[in-house]
Order: structure tokens, then C-alpha cells, then sequence
């Protein structure tokens, strides 16, 4: 799998689909515990629906990335979205992408979108946070037993090099006191793109407020409501997310 240097981290990417100049790419960034092989087979199905190029990486200290140096910092997602994914784009001469985001990578892209750095086409969001909740709190906490306890350690080391650094570096950052009082809401009135909010009804790390927040505060935004569905709509929905963001390009003629 190729590799892009982007400040001292080595990043795995992959291209899924053919680039063409009259269609924008859709840029697929991943949950606090994800990487290119966890998002499975879905690139390539939204690659066929959507009739354009995919682009998926991994994260520093995900995947076959570089290790992670150190606990992340409250701003990781800043930092993510402001510098790494900028050179990112830059280096693999990505203008005016669809920025699809799941969880920490749909926070990501709204922080990204909203600083106006740079053109975005707009924006696919799944399970978004904008703010921290006490149910978000309790799930992160859950999973932290599940990894001590079960079987969920030896099931992400498939997908991480250092699957302990890649764990941790989420989990530690989240439970810590400081990040309670993390919240991007003030990127949202400068999202000028449209967005596509995609949340689940049983998902168990945030509630219909994160994209009812986007929806008050951006000024073009689309929500679906999944029933039946938790933190992962991709995964627990994939025909209606496929079919809603099929739907949502074609209606912008992008």
C-alpha cells in the first residue's frame, strides 16, 4: 500500500475508483479506532454508487501508519483536521474534496470545513461529535472494559501495528477530565458546504444532538435518522447510507 510523508508521520492511503477532472473525490476519514482495513468493503461500494474516486487513509498511530509518539493531546482533532489533513491533500493533489467522516473523523472534517482553508465540496457526516456527552463519557468507558476483558483487544491487533498505542491514545484522551470540556459548535456557522448528518438512534456514544446541532447552527444541512442502528451507520445501515449519500450528491450535482 503507498505511503504519503506528512510532517514526520508516514500515512498508508489507498485510492479506490478511477480520478476523473469533473468529479470530486470523496476523502473517507475514520473513527478514533479505524484505519483503511477496518472500513471493510464499503470504499469501494461507495466508490461504485457515487461513480467516482475514494481516497481512505490511516490516521498517525492507526493502522499501518506511524506509531503514535506520546498521548494525544485535547486539540488532536484539530491538529488532524487542520494540519495533517491539509498536507495530506496537498501532497496527493486533492482539491474541493467530499469529506466523509465517521465519529472523530466527522469532527474532523467539520473542524476542517469550517476553518475555510480550503474548498470543500461538502460534507458526509456519521455519528458527528460537536460536544462531549455524559453518554459518550459511559461508552468510551465501556469500551475500555470491553478491551481489557474480551475479546475486542486481539480483534482490532488485525487492523493496528501497535494496537495498545492506538486504543489508549483514544480511550486515555477522551476519559480524561480536561477533554470534558471539548466542542467545536463555533466551526459550525462557517461551514459554508452542504452537509449530510447521519446518526443512528441506538448509538451509544452521542445523541440526536450532535447532528440537531449541526443542523441549527450550519447553514445547509440534511439529516438522516437511522432506526435499528448504532455508532457505526456504514455498518449496521450500509444500504441507506449508500442510498441516502447516492441521493444527496446527485441532488448537488457535484
Amino acid at each position: 500500500m503507498p505511503v504519503a510523508s506528512v510532517g514526520n508521520a508516514r500515512l498508508e492511503y489507498q485510492w479506490i475508483g478511477e480520478r476523473t477532472v469533473d468529479a470530486a473525490p470523496i476523502v473517507m476519514l475514520h473513527e478514533g479506532l479505524g484505519s483503511v482495513s477496518l472500513w471493510r468493503d464499503f470504499p469501494t461500494h461507495l466508490s461504485g454508487v457515487t461513480h467516482r474516486a475514494v481516497l481512505v487513509y490511516s490516521r498517525e498511530g492507526y493502522g499501518h501508519s506511524s506509531p503514535m509518539r506520546g498521548p494525544r493531546p485535547v486539540s488532536y482533532m484539530h491538529d488532524e483536521a487542520l494540519i495533517v489533513l491539509q498536507g495530506l491533500l496537498d501532497q496527493l493533489d486533492v482539491h474541493e474534496p467530499i469529506l466523509f467522516g465517521h465519529s472523530d473523523g466527522a469532527s474532523i472534517a467539520l473542524i476542517h470545513a469550517g476553518a475555510g482553508h480550503r474548498p470543500v465540496r461538502a460534507l458526509i457526516l456519521l455519528a458527528p461529535h460537536v460536544m462531549v456527552e455524559d453518554i459518550s463519557v459511559r461508552g468510551i468507558a465501556a469500551a475500555r472494559q470491553a478491551y481489557e476483558a474480551t475479546d475486542l483487544r486481539a480483534r482490532l491487533a488485525r487492523h493496528h501495528d501497535d494496537v495498545d498505542a492506538a486504543f489508549r491514545g483514544w480511550n486515555d484522551i477522551w476519559l480524561s477530565p480536561e477533554f470534558r470540556q471539548w466542542n467545536i459548535e463555533q466551526y459550525l456557522p462557517r461551514v459554508r458546504c452542504p452537509v449530510l448528518a447521519i446518526q443512528g438512534e441506538e448509538d451509544e456514544y452521542g445523541t440526536m444532538a450532535q447532528i440537531d446541532q449541526i443542523a441549527s447552527a450550519a447553514p445547509t444541512v440534511e439529516l438522516l435518522k437511522l432506526k435499528s442502528c448504532g455508532h457505526s451507520p456504514h455498518r449496521d445501515c450500509p444500504e441507506a447510507v449508500l442510498a441516502s449519500v447516492e441521493q444527496f450528491l446527485l441532488r448537488l450535482a457535484l
